[in-house]
């Protein structure tokens, strides 16, 4: 179900969800006490092993366990008799196969918990607080657990399924345990932004092992020979970045007919909802359509739910949750269809929760429509759309805002033809996300001497296969900025995180751009492990002669090494299927 955020909705049947959310955590709580008595009373599995001698199965697990990022979070894993826990048949234990899986049936188990902790979290603050926003931290917390569960879910279902070496349906797994762990260190960055919150202690230990047993998981698959780098080794001629490369069409999740959706007439469409502020549609408001098509979906074939948002400026918050899935909003142009709200973090909102539309359920469409954040570029964080759909297509669209214009949270992202506007971070998160013949603006600072920056990306691990790729797109000042641009320095980015990952390609840079390209986050954070870099891109501020020098900036990416930043290389583009009116170019530009 979809879910506009007010204070009445919070309100409503409280009394109600205290007791359901309250029983439920304590039972979850006695069995977590049952599973902790049980791991005391125990011989761990090593002790076991010391007892008999060394075997062959613990120094396995332990030779394995070394090439994960934390060690004794893996190993203890195999200690812990919730290990044990299964849904399905597993693989043996003592296999890399069987470790891997393991290992995300222990996530899986760890992050239901936290789920509880939360919920119990959420009802304590309910009762002591009348604030909307004040919930925010937990409810990231929690919006991005139920969304880890079901990836991991997922993941299980994948691998289980899959029996061949490798397929690239293997993606996906790589593709979902990387946006699991994007979850967890969102779920950190909100805990960590809230300087009130006296009782977050237990839900940020909760995050920080959920984190690391999920980081353990994508490495661990990552070493598997299902795993697209491992399949990349043993055929390197097929496969570039971990995927074939085909040609230029749409991407494989559309169907014909939401294909033709895409370039379709407004006059053509067959809408299951029409929204129109003047009554003359189904609807008055994109929440109320929404809650239509969650409830058709449910009693339908789980197709694709078309919602046609007529001209006018809705002053709505939108959250498109994980079990909402292919949802489509098509508008009546740019600057004719307008959603626009102004939370921001000055007000007291998360980054996560500021966000005017926020799209979470895969196969999310949007056509035709400007997504706004007006708080204005004083109130610093201000988020106008928030994607963390995987497969997700945003076409002819424009994005509006100052400080975290455009939040690219997580999983697979595609951006054409669009537009986005903003000043410091105004493109950032941790998907992987390719942007194609956008106009990317940057706007005015508040202030003489503030900085811009395009993109800060925030890929945390080396196995994530996450990053920006802007490709044959414009990097421009706006009109009220090109006059006075000496004032004001525009960066290409800075890294947000430790393994930050962004691409410019055959892209046209203006003077607006500092001769240095990129700027540092804070001293020389990240600069080792970053990767940015620059392919044939043109305009006066595309020379890299005066670029950083930073080890993991590379100033002329070879042909092969920016290949796998297209489309093809990046975004699942092993299944392309022929253009129908929309050029979208999987490879580079000739």
């Amino acid at each position: 179900m979809f879910t506009i955020l007010s204070s009445s909705n919070i309100g409503e049947d409280r009394s109600k969800t205290h007791t359901s959310f309250l029983s439920m955590f304590l039972i979850i709580q006695i069995l977590l006490l049952s599973v902790e008595a049980n791991q005391a009373s125990s011989p761990s599995l090593f002790s076991k092993f010391s007892r008999a001698g060394p075997s062959k199965e613990a120094n396995n697990i332990v030779s394995v366990c070394k090439h994960t990022p934390h060690q004794a979070a893996c190993e203890s894993i195999f200690i812990s008799k919730t290990s044990n826990i299964t849904t399905i048949t597993k693989p043996p234990p003592q296999t890399l196969e069987g470790l891997f899986v393991h290992s995300v049936d222990f996530s899986i188990i760890k992050a239901s918990l936290a789920r509880a902790l939360a919920y119990n979290l959420t009802i304590s603050h309910r009762q002591t607080s009348h604030q909307t926003h004040s919930l925010g931290v937990i409810n990231d917390c929690l919006e991005l657990l139920e969304d880890s569960i079901d990836l991991l879910d997922n993941v299980i279902l994948k691998y289980d399924s899959t029996k061949s070496a490798y397929s690239h349906a293997d993606d996906d797994i790589q593709s979902w345990l990387s946006a699991a762990l994007t979850n967890q260190e969102t779920c950190l960055d909100s805990l960590e932004s809230d300087k009130s919150m006296v009782d977050k202690g237990s839900m940020e230990t909760s995050a920080q092992n959920i984190n690391q047993f999920i980081s353990n998981s994508l490495s661990l698959f990552m070493l598997t020979s299902r795993s697209p780098k491992q399949a990349q080794k043993k055929n390197p001629s097929n496969i570039v970045g971990g995927r074939r490369l085909l040609s230029d069409d749409f991407p494989s999740w559309l169907s014909g007919a939401e294909r033709k959706l895409l370039e379709a007439s407004v006059g053509d469409l067959e809408a299951h909802a029409v929204v129109a502020l003047d009554g003359s549609g189904t609807h008055k408001s994109i929440g109320e359509a929404l809650g239509l098509v969650a409830s058709l979906a449910e009693s339908g074939d789980g197709g694709r739910s078309v919602i046609h948002v007529k001209a006018g400026t809705y002053h709505e918050y939108i959250k498109i949750p994980t079990k909402q899935k292919n949802v489509m909003l098509i508008g009546d142009g740019l600057g004719t269809t307008i959603i626009v709200g102004d939370r921001n973090s000055d007000d007291g909102w998360t980054t996560f929760q500021s966000a005017t539309v926020a799209a979470m359920g895969d196969g999310f469409i949007a056509r035709d429509i400007t997504f706004e954040n007006n708080a204005g570029p004083s109130k610093h964080q201000a988020v106008a759309l928030r994607v963390g759909a995987d497969k997700s297509v945003i076409f002819r669209c424009s994005i509006v805002g100052y400080q975290d214009t455009l939040y690219t949270h997580s999983k697979r992202q595609f951006y054409r033809d669009t537009q986005i506007y903003g000043t410091v971070d105004f493109i950032f998160g941790n998907s992987a996300a390719v942007f194609q013949n956008c106009n990317i603006y940057a706007r005015k600072p508040a202030s003489t001497g503030l900085k811009n920056f395009v993109t800060a990306q925030g890929r945390t691990s080396p196995d994530q296969n996450t990053g920006i790729s802007i490709h044959n797109c414009k990097i421009s000042a706006t009109s009220d900025l090109a006059p006075v641009k000496s004032n004001y320095e525009t960066y290409l980015g800075r890294p947000w995180k430790q393994h930050s990952r962004t691409v410019i390609m055959q892209s046209y840079l203006d003077d607006s751009i500092s001769r240095a390209g990129w700027s540092p986050w804070s001293g020389g954070f990240a600069l080792n492990t970053l990767y940015y870099g620059e392919y044939s891109n043109y305009g006066p501020g595309a020379s890299t002669l005066g670029r950083v020098r930073w080890p993991g900036y590379h100033a002329s990416l070879t042909p092969v090494a920016a290949q796998a930043f297209t489309v093809g290389g990046f975004i699942s583009g092993n299944l392309w299927l022929p253009s129908t009116g929309v050029s979208f170019d999987s490879g580079l530009i000739k």
